[in-house]
């Protein structure tokens, strides 16, 4: 995929990354609601938490594309949970909670993010910088410079 054909996202939740990330995440929970009980406090909370952290990694990443060192150091932290959970499915399937196929195809997806998030780290510059600020002033902004909210106070 060419970053360059892609339109301007305006929030992480437009990067195709990001939403590769939440549709594993929602597929390894769905998978994971099949592991036995006394999983549920190791493998299953270890493979959710990882491939739930990738997304939280993104955003945070997203966050700080005003320095580009920032920007690729978050991302570098999202591409080791997506091997984490590489790991954790392996483990899955290894230990037979998780079919041959189902675990080829979260490992694919998990390999697909994994690539997305090198391409971003390689052009982080496209990303990062002041050019990169065209967002509209988020709603938790006022549009009025010092405005500020009036104090409530008790009678």
């Amino acid at each position: 995929m060419d970053p360059s054909s892609l339109p301007y996202a305006r929030s992480f939740r437009e990067l195709v990354v990001y939403q590769r990330q939440r549709q594993l995440a929602r597929e390894v929970f769905r998978v994971s609601k099949a592991f036995p009980a006394e999983e549920r406090f190791s493998l299953t909370d270890q493979l959710r938490r990882a491939a739930r952290s990738i997304g939280a990694q993104i955003a945070e990443s997203w966050a700080k594309r005003r320095y580009e060192k920032h920007f690729v150091a978050k991302l570098s932290d999202a591409d080791p949970e997506q091997m984490e959970t590489q790991h954790w499915l392996e483990t899955a399937k290894d230990d037979g909670y998780l079919p041959a196929a189902e675990h080829a195809r979260l490992v694919g997806l998990c390999e697909e993010i994994g690539r997305m998030l090198g391409s971003m780290m390689e052009n982080a510059a496209s990303f990062c910088g002041d050019s990169a600020f065209r967002d509209e002033t988020p709603p938790y902004r006022s549009s009025q410079p010092d405005a500020t909210p009036p104090i409530p106070t008790d009678h």
